[in-house]
C-alpha cells in the first residue's frame, strides 16, 4: 500500500510520527515521506538518526504549522496519503491554554482537510484519542471537533478520489509525557512516594507498535467517514506504580483540571452506530454523503461486521481484560 506512493506525516517529529515513518521505512518503499512539523531541533535530531539508512534520501522535512493553510498547501503538493498526527494534547496546560489548543486540534483540522481536497490525496487518516468521547476537558472536546470534521469531509469531496476517517484509540505506553516516564522520573529524584490522582484510576493502553499496526489497518479497511478503534487492554494506574516499585508508597493527590477517572473509546451514545469486528470497532457515520453509499457491515478484508447492543460501551474501567503487573513490568522492560 505504501511502496511508490508519497506520503505526509504532520507533526512527523512526535512520538507517533518518529516510529512510524521509522516502520515505514524499514518496512516498505515509499517514493517519499514528508514529515510536516514545526520543531525545527526535533526534525534536525531525525535527519541524523536516519543517516545511516537505505532509504534515507526518500525524507522530505518540511518546517511548517497547521495553523498555516498556504504552508500545508505546498507541503501537499503530489502526496497520495497523509497521517495527521499533529495536535496539542496535553490536558492540563489544554486547560489554561484553550485558544492555542482550538488553533491547532481544530483550525488546523480544518487546513488539513481543505490542503487535502486542494491536492491529489487519496487518503487522509487522522489520529484521535479516547479523551474525545464524552469529553469534559478543551483537548478532549477540541479533537472531537475534529474527529466530526474529518468525517463531514468526505461531503465535501465531490468527483475526486479522495476520503477522510479516523482512529481513535488510549494512552500510548511510555509516549512523551505519559505517566510512564513521569513516574521514571520520580524513581531518579530519588524520592521515596508515587504521586497518584485517584486509586480507582483506569487507563486504555496500546503500545507504539500495535498504535502503528492500526494505523495501517485503518489505512486499508477505510471507506471513509469511519472512526476506527482497536481492542486494547486496560491498565489501573496504581498497578503501573506497582510495577516500577512496591516499595514506594502512594501519595492521593486528587484529579487534575480535565481529568477523568476512566475513559470511554465507545460512548453509549454512539452505540446504535457502532460495528464490531475481530479485533476493532467502528463508529459510522451519523450524517449521509452525498452520492455515496458506503456499505460498513462488510470491511474490504470480507470480514462482516455486528451491531453490539444498544446499551453497549467501551470504557476503561468495566473491560474484559486488563494488565497485570507482571505483564506491566515486562512492557517496562521492552522501553
Amino acid at each position: 500500500m505504501f511502496n511508490k506512493k508519497n506520503i505526509l506525516v504532520t507533526g512527523g517529529t512526535g512520538f507517533f510520527g518518529q516510529y512510524f515513518i521509522s516502520h515505514l521505512m524499514d518496512n516498505y518503499n515509499p517514493s517519499r515521506i514528508v514529515i510536516f512539523s514545526r520543531d525545527e531541533q526535533k526534525q534536525y535530531q531525525l535527519q541524523n538518526k536516519f543517516k545511516g539508512h537505505k532509504n534515507k534520501n526518500i525524507l522530505r522535512f518540511f518546517i511548517g504549522d497547521v495553523r498555516d493553510q498556504q504552508r500545508l498547501n505546498m507541503a501537499f503538493s503530489n502526496i497520495d496519503i497523509v497521517v495527521h498526527a499533529a495536535a496539542l494534547k496535553h490536558v492540563p496546560a489544554a486547560e489554561y491554554n484553550p485558544m492555542e489548543c482550538v488553533k491547532t486540534n481544530i483550525l488546523g483540522a480544518q487546513n488539513v482537510i481543505e490542503a487535502a481536497l486542494n491536492s491529489g490525496v487519496n487518503k487522509v487518516i487522522a489520529l484521535s484519542t479516547d479523551k474525545a468521547a464524552n469529553p469534559i476537558n478543551i483537548y478532549g472536546a477540541s479533537k472531537l471537533v475534529s474527529d466530526k470534521l474529518f468525517v463531514a469531509a468526505n461531503n465535501l469531496v465531490g468527483k475526486k478520489r479522495i476520503i477522510f476517517s479516523v482512529v481513535r484509540y488510549g494512552n500510548v505506553f511510555g509516549s512523551t509525557g505519559s505517566v510512564v516516564p513521569f513516574f521514571r522520573s520520580i524513581i531518579q529524584s530519588n524520592k521515596n512516594f508515587f504521586p497518584i490522582t485517584d486509586k480507582k484510576m483506569t487507563r486504555f493502553i496500546i503500545t507504539i507498535q500495535e498504535g502503528i499496526n492500526f494505523v495501517i489497518k485503518a489505512l486499508k479497511e477505510m471507506k471513509g467517514g469511519e472512526i476506527f478503534i482497536p481492542k486494547i487492554p486496560s491498565m489501573k494506574i496504581l498497578d503501573l506504580a506497582k510495577s516500577f516499585s512496591e516499595k514506594y508508597s502512594i501519595k492521593i493527590i486528587g484529579i487534575r483540571p480535565g481529568e477523568k477517572l476512566h475513559e470511554i473509546l465507545c460512548p453509549k451514545d454512539s452505540a446504535h452506530l457502532t460495528l464490531e469486528f475481530k479485533d476493532y470497532y467502528i463508529i459510522t457515520p451519523s450524517i449521509l454523503f452525498y452520492g455515496k453509499k458506503n456499505i460498513f457491515t462488510k470491511n474490504n478484508s470480507g470480514e462482516k461486521g455486528k451491531r453490539v447492543p444498544i446499551d453497549f460501551e467501551y470504557d476503561s474501567a468495566s473491560n474484559d481484560t486488563f494488565l497485570s503487573v507482571n505483564k506491566i513490568k515486562k512492557m517496562l522492560k521492552k522501553l
